[in-house]
């Protein structure tokens, strides 16, 4: 946005003074966010422009963003819904994904992206904890999503496809009003959910508010990577991740600029693929995509040539990774770690500060400090709890007030990460605070992972860790005690592979199995995983 610009309307403005360092963000005291990322294009010029462009599908203008985002919202508010009710969506990355989002936040209720990678079991919990009013999925996911609503013990009032046969979304929207008035919001009310699965037990509801999206786009998009109206954004995380909802919508939208969307499971060749058609100008992944495209392009090198900008999160990127990548590409990857719970990337690497191994230091608008078990600054070089402070924090955990209290501290979040800082400033991972893994940038819990693999009559017992790939990148490796330890064998191994792939989200299943006679415990019978990792 240009500097000291205001919406010309007397509410829902945002108004940014660059002359400040951050950047000073201000909101009116009425403010709807879906004002200032979808309606103020129309405003300054930019209908005609493309917003989306779907890879495989028909491209999106402002204009036409604009009117599905009403036409959504009016859909919504026919259906019976109500300021402050939830809708939980399993949607795929596609215009529908963008449309029901804003649509919801303009008619005042909440939208809530799920992983749509998940399973019955888990959409079930999400239905029951948020006791949505609303849920919407692509066709795609009616394998999992259609039994757990039956095994919900909530029952929405509201259950429709986005799309397909019969009456979806896209059919309420055809004949909704194409004008909708943002309803009223303060920059500090309910904007959002992301659910977080944190560190240990059931996923929590992260509520965010009607000003973090702007926060997050200003400081770290454009102040942090420098993204104008020019650049055109791919990212190969999903938009219901934090991550990705910030790479593929609230940044490009914030800016003026385009965003492809690609709804099917990102691998090398379909990446190299997107890049190739789309042209981005700004590529966001994950280290293990990183690793998986470089070993793609020892076989055939794409033409990268558009990008000018890559990022990476979700996991910390090896040194050697990033080595290898400016080898091959001649273009840095800048690292950075963010979390559902702060929106978006915290600490970064910056062209003109990288460090390999460094997850680099705090973005404009964001203050870190490493703290020990008293809560009390550790010594430079020190490891500690890495805790944070800035203005797109959750507000708190739905129903959780006591995981809210534990981790929000006078307006700091503990981060859950163990960090330390070296003498130039940046920051550098030194593990999780607990046993969860981070796998291709996603949290998975071993505990999940052990339950699955004890579900299969053969195993007696089970422990995960992670361990590191030929990348040097986390993945599941399991620890297995047999019934019988005759049953022993490849064939097993790989039958309880496919019972894990099965059973699990595709991502969390052990790319390692051993076979051992016993697991190392403590006295009480706990097992103790430190023993097992290599």
């Amino acid at each position: 946005m240009a500097d000291n610009v205001a919406e010309k309307m007397a509410d829902n403005t945002v108004r940014i003074d660059s002359q400040k360092s951050p950047a000073g963000i201000s909101f009116s005291t009425v403010f709807n966010v879906a004002v200032p990322f979808i309606d103020r294009h129309i405003a300054e010029g930019r209908g005609a422009k493309v917003a989306l462009r779907v890879h495989g599908g028909a491209d999106c203008t402002y204009a036409q963003l604009a009117e599905n985002v009403n036409r959504a919202g009016n859909a919504l508010l026919s259906l019976g819904l109500a300021r402050g009710d939830r809708v939980l969506m399993m949607v795929k990355d596609s215009c529908e994904f963008v449309y029901l989002f804003w649509g919801a936040i303009k008619a005042g209720i909440v939208p809530v992206p799920l992983n749509t990678l998940l399973r019955a079991k888990d959409y079930a919990f999400n239905i029951e904890n948020s006791e949505t009013a609303a849920v919407i999925y692509s066709p795609e996911f009616a394998a999992e999503v259609e039994p757990a609503l039956k095994q919900a013990k909530h029952t929405p009032k509201v259950v429709l496809r986005a799309a397909g046969d019969g009456e979806t979304l896209e059919t309420r929207m055809r004949n909704a009003s194409a004008s909708l008035a943002p309803a009223p919001a303060k920059p500090d009310d309910d904007c959002f959910w992301l659910y977080s699965s944190g560190s240990t037990g059931n996923p929590k509801g992260a509520v965010h508010a009607h000003r973090d999206m702007v926060v997050t786009s200003q400081h770290y998009g454009v102040e942090t990577i420098g993204l104008t109206e020019n650049d055109v954004c791919f990212s190969a995380a999903k938009l219901f991740f934090a991550y990705g909802l910030g790479n593929a919508m609230t940044f490009p939208l914030w800016v003026g600029g385009s965003a492809v969307l690609f709804a099917g499971a990102p691998n090398p060749a379909i990446v190299h693929e997107v890049i190739e058609t789309q042209r981005p100008t700004a590529y966001f992944g994950v280290p293990t995509l990183y690793g998986a495209q470089l070993r793609a392009m020892a076989e055939k090198m794409p033409d990268l040539s558009s990008v000018r900008l890559c990022v990476s999160a979700g996991e910390a990127l090896p040194p050697e990774l990033l080595k290898r990548w400016i080898e091959r590409t001649d273009t840095p990857i800048l690292d950075g770690i963010g979390t559902t719970e702060i929106l978006h990337i915290f600490l970064s690497n910056t062209e003109a500060a990288l460090k390999p191994g460094a997850s680099g230091k705090p973005v404009p608008g964001y203050e870190a400090k490493i703290v020990d078990e008293a809560g009390k600054p550790v010594k430079q070089g020190d490891s500690g709890s890495l805790m944070i402070k800035g203005d797109s924090l959750l507000k708190y955990y739905w129903r959780n007030p006591e995981k809210t209290a534990a981790s929000l501290k006078d307006g700091w979040m503990y981060t859950g990460d163990t960090y330390y800082q070296d003498a130039d400033g940046f920051f550098f991972c030194a593990g999780r605070s607990d046993d969860m893994l981070k796998v291709g940038g996603i949290w998975c819990s071993p505990v999940e992972i052990e339950q699955k693999l004890i579900e299969h009559p053969k195993v007696l017992e089970a422990a995960v860790v992670g361990r590191k790939d030929e990348d040097e990148l986390i993945k599941p490796e399991a620890h297995i005690v047999l019934s019988d330890a005759g049953n022993a064998s490849d064939a097993l191994k790989q039958e309880l592979l496919e019972h894990c792939k099965n059973g699990l989200a595709r991502y969390k299943y052990p790319r390692w199995i051993n076979f051992v006679s016993e697991l190392p415990k403590t006295a009480t019978g706990k097992i103790q995983r430190f023993r097992l990792r290599q």
